[in-house]
């Protein structure tokens, strides 16, 4: 049976302490009570709550300062703060900075709960002290996050990490996927070894097999000596190769080849080099569709999608905007030496309404541009709509925009029929196995749309 999940109470009036300890244990959860934040801290690595409650005015260090200490370290950790002294603009101010919840005293009880409720769905599942979770947060540093979707996307990448199986990761420009490879090899048994990284798309077709498999002394102009290529510079560990899916063709076989034989050959050479490699690939494009129109090999599919991760878009993770926007305005501030406290509250009501085509790369661009425009403490959102306005990634490539059309598509087209198939497909003038085909490749499931 899984353990309860562990709250940390933080508050200097003993007697609401009590109440609110009852009122939990109640509820089925760990409680524990300090009346400090000065406490909290010295309480927390032992501890290791999956959400904190603290009051906001206490003697000594505040609630939000205690926040602000403790999101340094475990920005992915909730905190739902309470106090009698709440204000609207002390709560937009709180959630801009990424507080999880803001509740003004008195609070109604199912309230507080509902909160608890959903703070815990959002920090994922505990992890217990001791053992390979202890360093848990290690392994996914960099990628910041609170959102349910994430964190089960995080979660099913943790299941695979330390397997020798291929993975491909599947989703939109600009979503972290590098991110996710390094996270999956620092989990891996092969953390110890090298991580390379390679943008397929980048390089031109003549020159991919000698970057991949390397190439001899003589083999071509230029070649002044012998050069190993990244599959050699990654043996031991992990290849990371991104936009797979616009390899060309004639180049698909040979790489096929290589993970069949677990060796390559480089250009010009007479003999082939065994290689270790696990091959984490990555890709914008749906390659079941590729593969379909005759433009990927099913072969090479088939043994780069062992197992398959999506990332989600950041428009379907919007309770991780603030928290992105603090990770990079930080970041702004140190690299700059200047000191921009925030977004102004309709500034942050602008980025958490965006569309984001570019996903989590693009709002580091507008956060970026508007930190460097800004002049006053607080940014605007002038400089926002402006930041928006003025980049480039708000336009998707074409495959992509035509992509996600599709499925917001099929996906009306299913809330209106309430998921009859038939219907559905009537009225986009295809046949039930054509609609099938499109649902598949969306992979949407009609009986999410039906009424219960």
């Amino acid at each position: 049976m899984a353990e309860a999940a562990r709250i940390l109470l933080v508050d200097d009036d003993e007697g609401l302490l009590r109440l609110l300890s009852l009122r939990l244990s109640a509820a089925g959860y760990q409680v524990k009570t300090v009346t400090s934040a000065e406490q909290a801290l010295a309480t927390l690595p032992h501890y290791q709550p999956r959400l904190v409650i603290t009051d906001l005015r206490m003697g000594g260090m505040d609630g939000m300062t205690l926040f602000e200490t403790v999101h340094k370290d475990q920005p992915a950790l909730p905190i739902i703060i309470l106090t009698a002294h709440g204000t609207i603009p002390d709560a937009v101010e709180a959630t801009r900075r990424g507080v999880f919840g803001f509740l003004t005293k008195p609070f109604d009880s199912q309230a507080l709960l509902d909160y608890v409720s959903q703070a815990l769905r959002l920090a994922g599942p505990g992890q217990e002290a001791g053992g390979d979770e202890a360093v848990a947060g290690d392994w996914r540093e960099g990628i910041i996050s609170r959102s349910a979707v994430m964190e089960e996307a995080l979660r099913q990448a943790r299941l695979v990490a330390d397997s020798e199986t291929n993975v491909l990761i599947q989703s939109e420009s600009g979503t972290g996927k590098e991110l996710l490879a390094r996270a999956l090899h620092r989990a891996s048994r092969r953390a110890g070894r090298p991580f390379v990284a390679v943008n397929c798309s980048a390089i031109p077709e003549a020159l991919l097999e000698s970057e991949l498999f390397g190439h001899s002394k003589g083999a071509f102009t230029g070649a002044t000596q012998n050069r190993k290529g990244l599959f050699e510079a990654a043996n031991g560990g992990t290849l990371f190769m991104d936009e797979v899916g616009d390899m060309p063709l004639p180049f698909q076989a040979k790489l096929l080849r290589v993970l069949q034989e677990g060796e390559v050959r480089p250009v010009g050479a007479n003999s082939s080099v065994p290689v270790d490699v696990r091959v984490i690939s990555a890709t914008h494009r749906d390659l079941e569709q590729a593969v379909a129109d005759g433009d990927f090999r099913a072969d090479l599919y088939y043994r780069l999608n062992v197992v398959r991760l999506d990332l989600p878009p950041l428009r379907e993770r919007r309770d991780d905007i603030p928290l992105l926007v603090r990770f990079f305005l930080d970041r702004v501030n140190e690299r700059n030496g200047r000191r921009v406290e925030g977004f102004a509250p309709e500034a942050m009501e602008a980025l958490m309404a965006a569309s984001w085509p570019g996903n989590v790369r693009q709002l580091q661009n507008v956060v970026e541009q508007s930190a460097a425009l800004c002049t006053t403490e607080i940014v605007p959102l002038s400089l926002v709509q402006r930041a928006l306005r003025s980049d480039p990634s708000e336009i998707p490539p074409l495959a992509e925009a035509r992509d996600r059309f599709e499925r917001e598509y099929l996906e009306e087209l299913l809330r209106i029929t309430g998921g009859n198939v038939s219907s559905a497909a009537r009225l986009a003038g295809r046949n039930r196995t054509e609609f099938y085909k499109l649902l598949k490749r969306h992979h949407l499931e009609p009986e999410m749309f039906r009424a219960s």
